[in-house]
Parts: structure tokens; sequence; C-alpha cells
């Protein structure tokens, strides 16, 4: 039988034909992969579609970044930014300025740069305030705020030498007593250029996802169940499990612990008799 035949028979065109894969993909084959992207999605309710390939990859499953694209559009799983952010930046003082350092530095390891930042949290009835380096959440916009979250990373983490501590022009990062225990600990100050926004462009990164992958979502009653929850993705989520492009798409633990596990020996092995 003839080409043109089957295809008349067949209903096919015969371009149609040449172009059939036997082994192309057939919509049963995203059902397995469509319902882990789905449990990827509700676990992680802001990851794009490098996230969700990145986490597949984790899992064991070899698959491409346009095929997961296609999945999670079809599915409205692609996710839309949203909103801009109240400026808590309050650079009218007279406290000392200082310059920027972090600019001049090329890191190769961890604890050599703090970055430091504020932002405020909407609960039903009122704001409240959350400052990062470690960090704080309270009612007040105080330095006492920047100065808990402060005292939370010198308790955590080790204080290497040449440690910078990097923040904008804010009061509350300015004032004497900020200054003063970032001194007492032996840390050099660093602070973002006059007017320009990306000079700490890393930590308001953080403050943004923080917004978009907690805060939105939630509707705390609270500050008692906002500190709670903010904490559940802090300390577990984000440090724990979120994939960072920045660290090759690893969580900020994994990622720590890869750079203290010593690497392997070049020498020659040893020979006894």
């Amino acid at each position: 039988m003839s080409v043109l035949r089957m295809c008349d028979l067949g209903h096919v065109s015969r371009a149609g034909l040449y172009r059939y894969d036997p082994e192309a993909e057939t919509p049963g084959d995203d059902l397995d992969l469509r319902d882990e992207i789905q449990k990827i999605a509700l676990e992680f309710p802001c990851y794009g579609r490098p996230r969700i390939t990145a986490e597949l990859k984790r899992r064991g499953w070899e698959v491409n970044h346009k095929r997961v694209g296609r999945i999670m559009r079809e599915d409205n799983l692609l996710c839309l930014r949203r909103r801009k952010f109240v400026v808590t930046t309050d650079s009218n003082h007279n406290f000392r300025i200082y310059p920027n350092l972090a600019s001049e530095m090329e890191l190769t390891g961890i604890d050599q740069l703090w970055r430091a930042d504020i932002t405020y949290i909407r609960l039903e009835t009122e704001f409240v305030y959350l400052a990062v380096i470690g960090w704080a959440l309270d009612r007040n916009l105080e330095d006492d705020l920047a100065i808990a979250a402060l005292e939370m990373a010198l308790k955590r983490r080790n204080l290497s030498e040449g440690l910078t501590h990097h923040s904008d022009r804010g009061v509350q990062y300015a004032s004497n007593d900020y200054t003063g225990l970032l001194k007492d600990n032996g840390i050099r100050i660093s602070m973002s250029r006059s007017g320009n926004p990306y000079d700490n462009a890393a930590c308001e990164s953080f403050m943004k996802t923080l917004k978009y992958e907690e805060v939105y979502r939630q509707e705390y009653r609270d500050l008692a169940e906002a500190r709670s929850s903010i904490e559940q993705f802090i300390e577990k989520i984000y440090n724990g499990r979120r994939l960072h492009s920045a660290l090759g798409y690893r969580p900020p633990v994994e990622f720590e612990r890869s750079l203290l596990i010593p690497p392997p020996s070049t020498d020659p092995p040893q020979v006894t008799a």
C-alpha cells in the first residue's frame, strides 16, 4: 500500500506522518511529573520554573526546563509578582555615616560580610517591624530592634577577622549604641551610598522573598503568631530547604556545609611495608 493511500485512510497529512515520533511524550507521560510538580508548588508556592526544575533534578527526575514550564503554564502554577514596599529608612540624623566597604570586597568564604535591613509586616490591626542579620520582630522601629537582630547573629555566627557589617544609613544602624556594639566586637562598618538602592540589594532581595513566599500568604492575627510563622519560614524553609539560584540551587545550610568540608587530599597514598 502506498504512503498516500495510508495517509488517506488514516485521515492524516503526509507531512504529519513523517513528523510522527513513536517515542515522543504522550499526555500520560506527564501524569507522574505533573503530580510531582504540584507537590513542589504546594510546598514552595513562589518557586518559578528554574527552581522547580532544579528541585525535580534533586529528586531524581531527568527533565528540562521547557517541559516543566509548559506543565506549570497549563496548571496555572507560574508565579505573579506584586506590591511595592514601604520605606523604613530614616537617614535624617546627625550620627556618623560610614563609607561603603562592601562594594570593594571579594567574598571567598562565610562570615566575611553581614548585611542588615528592616521591613514592615502587616498584622490584622497594626504594623510591626522585622530587622534581619540575625532577626528580630517587634512593634517599635528604634535601634533596640536592630540591636536584637545583631545580638542574635553575634551568638550564632563566627566572628572572622575582617568581618564587615553593611546596612543602609538609617538611624537604627548609625546610632551610637549600634555602631558601638559592632566596634566592641571588632566588626568593620559599611553603609550604602546616599540615594543608591542597589548597594544593599542582596538583603533587600531576601526581604522580597520573605514577603512573597511567607508574609503575603498569611493573615497574622497578632505579633506572637507572626513571630512563630516567620521563624518557621526563616529557620526551616529559607535556610534549610529553599533552593537559591545564587548558591547553585542549593539551600544555604547545605551550601555552607559544603564550604566547611575539606577538599579531598591530592597527596599520593602512603605505602607501608
